[in-house]
């Protein structure tokens, strides 16, 4: 049996993503070809990474003939996680070509589990919910007999009598190592390559070496993996390192788990080992605040080759991250910052603003720890309410029509809160232009350099307008 594999992230489909210029590959997908090739089975990949539209399918589907098409979205890409609509829409238009091919159709993904029938109904036979690499091997071999019965296929949404059937969830995999290496051999390196060198000089890959998070934010996009946390040893993520290096001799790796590294042995054990085998490569990660308070932790990951770490800082108000169930401080975010900067690692900040019942003030006190900590680099975003989340369950009676956003720079807030979307995306705008001159500030710029530097004669043009709609309405609903 062949079997064709897919994922629905269209870069092209979200022009902020085209910008930054950093794509990654497909890892959730690529490892679960290399599970069903190991298996026997034949597989192939269609990645619409740089696919222009859904329509670049059918040539793949004429060509491989596949029995079976797996739309398989990385789970390890946050940006799969916030369930654009754009990329949603996709999925359905190439779920009823590969029908159309007489192929049997298998989805898996956040949304897709949260919105089966809409899969079902625009051609999906089988949703896999949860980790589903073992689900879909169950299925593709049932899919070989005769007369295929799902029911005991832990972890699958099936038709029974024309009607949606859930069956039992599948208990997540605890042993990481028992799993192959992705099918690395299947993805194009070139164009991805190719846009990295372009736009930042370097070529970066991800890795996954952990699955899960025992943190319980309450807002978090629903976890694939619970809130078990579960580790690859260190041997074998360095095995992976070695064979990505001398396939695509890249300069940097993405660390692309929820949190690396909660265990400070296991980082300083990867260390020695990354050390031993002269594999030492730049890498970013993401990690918490209360982790980064740890000096010995922090200094583990400079000497394990460390560059870059992601902090969910989230607000500067701990009234905010005390309502998130976030589990960490403002001054635990002061202090991470500052021993990151000992230590010379980049520290960068994901801001989320919109909370439910934020307040001016709150506002103030995040731009106040932006200015005081002057990260080096921001994410910011507004809150995104994603089924299965108790932060949803808190705001779905105050929800509009709009449940998912379009792309990644959509940034509505699907809810009634203290202020609407038109706010936000000011102040969205607002705090990067207060973040670049504060940044420019601290660098020493004169006046007069500051209006040069970054076009600032156009930049206060653009802000000046907003920011006076801003002051003038920081009390009031929009």
């Amino acid at each position: 049996m062949k079997v064709l594999f897919s994922h629905s992230y269209f870069l092209q489909l979200d022009p902020k993503q085209v910008e930054h210029g950093k794509p990654y590959p497909p890892l959730g997908t690529l490892l679960a070809a290399a599970l069903l090739r190991e298996n026997g089975f034949a597989v192939s990949l269609f990645d619409t990474m740089f696919a222009h539209a859904p329509e670049e399918l059918i040539p793949v589907l004429k060509s491989f003939k596949p029995d079976v098409f797996v739309i398989y979205d990385d789970g390890f890409n946050y940006l799969t996680k916030m369930c654009l609509s754009n990329m949603r829409e996709a999925a359905f238009v190439m779920q009823q070509y590969a029908r159309a091919y007489g192929c049997k159709v298998i989805v898996t993904s956040s949304d897709a589990a949260d919105h089966y029938e809409k899969y079902m109904e625009h051609g999906a036979d089988y949703v896999i919910a949860g980790e589903a690499e073992y689900t879909l091997l169950e299925t593709v071999q049932l899919l070989e007999t005769t007369q295929p019965a799902m029911d005991a296929v832990r972890g699958l949404i099936h038709r029974v009598a024309d009607a949606p059937r859930r069956n039992a969830p599948r208990p997540i995999s605890r042993q990481l190592d028992e799993l192959p290496l992705p099918a690395w051999d299947l993805v194009n390196i070139a164009p991805y390559k190719k846009v990295w060198l372009k736009k930042h000089g370097y070529f970066s890959i991800n890795v996954a070496t952990t699955r899960g998070c025992p943190y319980k934010c309450n807002w978090c996009a629903k976890p694939i993996y619970g809130n078990h946390y579960n580790m690859r040893s260190p041997e074998q993520v360095v095995k992976e390192i070695l064979h990505l290096k001398a396939l695509f001799h890249m300069d940097h790796i993405w660390f692309c788990d929820d949190i690396f590294g909660l265990k400070r042995s296991w980082v300083a054990d990867f260390a020695v080992q990354l050390h031993a085998a002269n594999a030492v490569t730049p890498f970013k990660i993401q990690s918490r605040a209360d982790l980064l308070v740890q000096e010995n932790y922090v200094a583990d990951l400079a000497g394990a080759g460390c560059e870059e770490v992601w902090m969910g800082a989230e607000s500067g108000s701990q009234h905010i991250l005390d309502a998130m169930d976030k589990g960490i401080t403002v001054e635990e975010i002061r202090r991470a910052r500052q021993l990151l900067r000992q230590y010379n690692i980049r520290a960068a900040f994901f801001i989320q603003y919109g909370y439910l019942h934020e307040t001016a003030a709150d506002i103030d006190q995040t731009l106040r720890l932006i200015r005081e900590t002057l990260p080096d680099d921001i994410g910011i975003s507004v809150s995104y309410p994603l089924p299965g989340t108790k932060f949803y369950d808190k705001v779905k009676q105050d929800m509009r029509s709009k449940e998912n956003w379009t792309d990644s720079d959509d940034l509505d807030l699907m809810y009634t809160n203290t202020y609407g979307s038109p706010f936000y995306k000011k102040l969205h705008r607002y705090t990067h232009y207060v973040y670049r001159l504060e940044w420019l500030k601290q660098q020493g710029h004169t006046p007069a350099t500051l209006l040069r530097t970054l076009k600032y004669q156009l930049l206060k043009q653009r802000f000046s307008r907003e920011l006076r709609h801003l002051a003038t309405h920081k009390t009031d609903r929009i």
